[in-house]
């Protein structure tokens, strides 16, 4: 191996990750299943495709004085906690589960 190809080696020796964006939205907003952390208090909350369909009987509910937003970690509401955990550590959210 010459020396130009092993320079050329390590010259970019770390790929760069596509890291996605994860949704934020607040209670009001949200219409989609998955596995969300309240920002505020870090509580993980599983909304399954039951609880928002339209016309339906809620089956989350949630009363407070202040306005929470809500960070979508997957689209799967029944992710592992470790896995939840793991996202949110990546996104510097404190998780409370």
């Amino acid at each position: 191996m010459n020396c130009t190809n092993f320079y050329a080696a390590f010259k970019n020796p770390v790929e760069p990750q596509q890291r996605s964006v994860l949704t934020e939205v607040s209670w009001e907003e949200l219409n989609e299943p998955g596995a969300y952390v309240e920002r505020g208090t870090g509580a993980v909350y599983r909304v399954p495709k039951a609880a928002i369909i339209p016309g339906g009987s809620p089956v989350i509910h949630k009363e407070s004085t202040g306005a929470s937003r809500l960070v979508q970690i997957g689209k799967n509401p029944f992710v592992t906690t470790l896995e939840a955990r793991l996202r949110c550590a990546q996104r510097n959210i404190d998780p409370n589960f």
